[in-house]
């Protein structure tokens, strides 16, 4: 992987569509070549997000009272919810590169992370005429712990991924995740059988991106 020191911003819960206004003004600030390379850490409220390909069968029954929020990024539904670390990169590609390209690098460094935090994982390629298989999945369990959906516009990236790290997973069985139905999402408490650290993951995961904090 090519060396690509990061801006680091840190968040906590904040509402998705909020975050949606300030990633579009982060990412209009890239395109002008207003602020560097991005990483904003944060988690946000329980909330489905669905992209462009999601199809109406795998949304999730309603009476769960979780809000369905349409999304312009790449990949299918995904859950975000507390004890979920999200990363919205705005990131500026070489001329030469493309958003496949940037999507394999998010996967190795969040492999890293996790090799980091004790949890052993992999991205893996797709068989052809299969579902897309972007994100990261344990090595032990063969289960799925981040899901990536990215975009690119005039160059810079957008949207990012959702890393597992503790909490409720009941909400990911109410709805069929990344077009997989049987895909076993699961969290790093899970893998590790003990609770997580979101401090610690956030600083592996700032260390995997070389992802400082902004000045103040």
């Amino acid at each position: 992987m090519r060396q690509r020191p990061l801006s680091l911003i840190q968040d906590e819960l904040v509402e998705y569509e909020k975050a949606m206004e300030r990633m579009t003004d982060m990412v209009g600030q890239r395109q002008r070549d207003e602020r560097p390379d991005t990483l904003w850490l944060l988690s946000h409220p329980q909330v489905y997000t669905v992209g462009r390909r999601t199809l109406q069968e795998h949304l999730p029954d309603p009476s769960h009272g979780i809000p369905v929020v349409s999304t312009g990024r790449g990949g299918q539904l995904t859950y975000h919810g507390p004890g979920q670390l999200v990363g919205y990169l705005i990131v500026k590609l070489d001329e030469t590169e493309r958003i496949v390209d940037y999507v394999r690098e998010v996967e190795l460094r969040l492999v890293r992370a996790l090799g980091a935090l004790g949890a052993p994982a992999e991205r893996r390629d797709t068989p052809p005429g299969s579902e897309l298989l972007t994100g990261v999945w344990t090595v032990a369990t063969g289960r799925k712990i981040v899901s990536i959906g990215m975009r690119q516009s005039r160059g810079v990236t957008s949207h990012g991924f959702a890393l597992n790290v503790e909490g409720d997973l009941s909400p990911w069985n109410w709805a069929v995740p990344c077009g997989m139905p049987e895909v076993d999402m699961t969290s790093l408490s899970r893998e590790i059988g003990a609770p997580a650290d979101m401090d610690r993951v956030r600083a592996a995961v700032a260390e995997a991106f070389e992802a400082s904090p902004e000045p103040a």
